[in-house]
């Protein structure tokens, strides 16, 4: 399945499988984060799922047409997204510190990691928990798409593609070596370097503060 996920990722876009820079735009600026969210305090907004580019992709990271979704900012929402937030970094920690080694288990803490990183930013601007849980659940394509759909501004076809190959991210954590392609399109320090980049952009656009002992985390 991971096979087929890349030959057709390659295929959409056009490259060479041998080019992984990324490339973040910024067409969901904060203004625009900050003109959603302003909405949200007058009234909430009720959306439906974003279209999919993984549309025709045989994958169960695929989003689907979701029913539609009311967007309603809450204090104990924010909290929540706080929380998960500093649980994404300090999953991560083990991955930056080389504590976690095994290739597979990699992959399925760097789910882990994504996916709470892209819940902090669904549960600020609005998301219900509850209802992420029924319709987005461990796929974080999904979440990549209904993240960038709400104002997080990290279109990178490298993250669509790293998204795609881990969801379910569940299916890493007990999967074997041989279970990664040998065309995988990232080295460890590529994955390493988007999953940073997420968690800062997340960091940035919720304004949640750096957990406690930020500073000091690698020494």
């Amino acid at each position: 399945m991971t096979k087929s996920i890349i030959s057709e990722y390659h295929a959409r876009r056009g490259i060479s499988e041998r080019t992984h820079n990324s490339r973040l735009t910024q067409s969901n600026s904060l203004a625009s984060r900050r003109e959603l969210l302003g909405a949200l305090t007058i009234a909430p907004l009720a959306l439906s799922a974003p279209p999919s580019a993984w549309a025709s992709v045989p994958s169960q990271s695929v989003p689907a047409a979701d029913e539609p979704v009311v967007l309603w900012r809450t204090r104990e929402g924010r909290s929540l997204s706080r929380f998960r937030y500093h649980n994404a970094e300090s999953f991560f920690l083990g991955v930056e510190k080389g504590v976690v080694r095994q290739p597979t288990d990699k992959l399925y803490q760097i789910g882990i990691v994504l996916q709470l990183g892209l819940s902090s930013h669904l549960l600020d601007v609005g998301f219900a928990d509850a209802w992420c849980a029924r319709h987005v659940g461990l796929q974080v394509a999904r979440s990549l798409a209904h993240a960038n759909a709400t104002g997080l501004g990290f279109e990178s076809a490298d993250m669509e593609l790293l998204a795609a190959i881990l969801s379910p991210y569940s299916k890493w954590r007990h999967a074997d070596v041989r279970d990664i392609a040998p065309d995988f399109p990232f080295t460890a320090q590529e994955v390493r370097t988007l999953t940073r980049a997420l968690l800062d952009r997340v960091h940035e656009v919720t304004g949640h503060p750096r957990p406690r002992g930020w500073r000091q985390r690698f020494l």
